[in-house]
C-alpha cells in the first residue's frame, strides 16, 4: 500500500484516479484545445484558366473573429470553385466549409431546417484556398458560406453571397 499525501492508496482510489486520467486524455483529444493556438496557413493559387466571378461575399465574424473575401468562380468546363481570399479565422477542431440555405443559420437545428452543402474540411485557418462546388448545386438555394465547427455545431464566420454588380 502506497501513501498519497498521508493517505493510503486503495485499489478503489487507484482505479478512480486512472479513470479520471483516461477521461482527461480523451476529452483533450476530442476537444483539441491546442488548435486554438496553432495556425495552419495555406496559399492556393487562383485556379488556372479563364474564370468569371458569379458571386462575391465578405466574411463576418460569428462565434470567432474572422475576416476575408469569398468568390464563386465559374471555370467553364472545369466547373465552379469557391475561393477564399485574404482569409483568417481561429483554428479549431473539425472545421468545415458549408454553403448555407440561410445566412441566419447559427446552430445545428438551423442546418437541418434551411439545408446546407458541405464543400469539405477547411484546409487552413489562414490564407487563400479553393473549394470545388459539386455539379448540380443550385447556388440560388444557398445564399451564404460558412466556416462551421461540425464537432460543436458552431458557426465561426458567414459570408453572404451577392452578385458582383451588387457589391459585397
Amino acid at each position: 500500500m502506497t501513501l498519497l499525501k498521508g493517505r493510503p492508496v486503495t485499489q478503489k482510489r487507484l482505479l478512480l484516479l486512472s479513470l479520471v486520467g483516461v477521461l482527461l486524455l480523451a476529452g483533450g483529444w476530442w476537444f483539441r484545445p491546442e488548435r486554438a493556438f496553432i495556425d495552419h496557413s495555406v496559399a492556393e493559387p487562383v485556379p488556372a484558366g479563364t474564370a468569371s466571378v458569379l458571386l462575391v461575399g465578405q466574411f463576418e465574424s460569428r462565434a470567432h473573429e474572422s475576416r476575408g473575401r469569398v468568390y464563386v468562380l465559374d471555370l467553364g468546363a472545369e466547373g465552379r470553385v469557391l475561393r477564399f481570399d485574404d482569409f483568417e479565422t481561429l483554428n479549431g477542431p473539425d472545421l468545415q466549409v458549408y454553403l448555407l440555405g440561410s445566412a441566419a443559420t447559427s446552430g445545428r437545428d438551423d442546418l437541418e431546417t434551411f439545408g446546407y452543402v458541405s464543400l469539405g474540411a477547411l484546409k487552413g485557418n489562414l490564407g487563400p484556398q479553393n473549394y470545388r462546388i459539386p455539379d448540380g448545386v443550385e447556388l440560388s438555394r444557398y445564399p451564404a458560406v460558412s466556416v462551421w465547427c461540425r464537432r460543436f455545431g458552431v458557426n465561426f464566420a458567414t459570408a453572404i453571397l451577392v452578385s458582383p454588380a451588387s457589391g459585397s
